[in-house]
């Protein structure tokens, strides 16, 4: 991870959404930052940390990062790390952009296919999609409006 705030900044937000298995060399007086910094930006994953990994005194620790922050509070990181962290689950982006959508009024989101030339019956069917919903459940609700 860079030290520069800017750069990690913006490493970390790309971070947020990746669906792969995220893999951070880190240095020992770095660890603690890294990991709060891993916290902030996604949330309690999961985590294995490797600590002098193919040497004599070889450890890992399969937890979360928030329980990694807990252990180094009385243990002093030393020695190498590498970080391996668990990619955001396809349900967890599917939830996130099923409440975006939900965060709209139903109508301004047909309105938003519609007006890209889409027709009714399939914006609806798109709507439907996007929020969970059945076309039916859709078009009730577009009528009590």
């Amino acid at each position: 991870m860079p030290r520069d705030k800017k750069k990690r900044g913006i490493i970390l937000e790309e971070l947020k959404t990746e669906t792969r298995t995220i893999v951070i060399y880190e240095a020992p007086h770095h660890l603690i930052r890294t990991l709060e910094d891993l916290y902030q930006a996604l949330g309690n994953r999961k985590i294995s940390v490797c600590r002098e990994l193919t040497k004599k005194h070889e450890e890992v620790r399969r937890t979360t990062i928030s329980d990694l922050l807990l252990y180094y509070e009385t243990q002093e990181p030393r020695g190498e790390y590498v970080l391996i962290i668990e990619g955001k689950s396809y349900q967890d982006i599917e939830k996130e952009n099923r409440e975006d959508w939900m965060r709209m009024e139903l109508a301004e989101h047909m309105n938003l296919y519609e007006s890209k030339g889409i027709s009714r019956k399939d914006a609806m069917k798109m709507v439907a999609k996007d929020r969970g919903l059945t076309k039916r459940d859709v078009y009730q609700q577009l009528l009590n409006q």
